[in-house]
């Protein structure tokens, strides 16, 4: 498998299409969910694309960005807890997916480490946090992350809003 960060404005069409195509296949029509997969935060400055393919196909796929909205949202759930981070700023990971035929061969986890690591590089202090659908939480909390949200349901998915904290901070 090779591994790929990149920025939006380095990603050459033929990965841009695999990556949005990845995402529609999946969140749209596999899990019969309408909305604009295509978002602003795609392109937004400071989003981080990270490309699993096997024999240049993609296999996997997720985003990183910096959020400042949802870090003022969580930042009095955990004040006893993060007195040394930063606490302006997260990284908002997303759009965790693995392809349909790469499914079984723990890309998740793998796709999932090497976010994390590049994010505690690039956002050391940062809080990282993602909206996860409940049939991951299990793989999120194995990889260090902890449920800050009651359970909810975004799109008719559950999900549960879920953190890691920087690996600066001591826990």
């Amino acid at each position: 498998m090779d591994w790929h960060f990149r920025r939006f404005d380095t990603l050459d069409s033929a990965s841009l299409f695999a990556l949005m195509k990845l995402r529609v296949d999946v969140f749209v029509v596999e899990q019969n969910c309408a909305y604009p997969e295509l978002d602003d935060h795609d392109n937004a400055a400071g989003t981080w694309h990270l490309l699993g393919l096997s024999n240049d196909t993609l296999a996997a796929y997720a985003r990183a960005m910096p959020d400042q909205v949802i870090a003022r949202t969580l930042r009095d759930r955990l004040a006893n807890t993060t007195s040394t981070i930063d606490d302006r700023h997260m990284v908002r990971i997303g759009r965790v997916v693995v392809a349909p035929a790469f499914r079984g061969q723990a890309l998740g986890r793998a796709l999932m480490q090497r976010m994390i690591s590049h994010l505690d590089r690039e956002h050391p202090r940062q809080v990282q946090f993602l909206a996860a659908q409940t049939g991951a939480c299990s793989l999120y909390e194995s990889l260090g992350f902890i449920p800050v949200s009651d359970r909810y349901l975004e799109d008719g998915i559950a999900h549960v809003d879920m953190m890691r904290l920087p690996a600066s901070t001591s826990r």
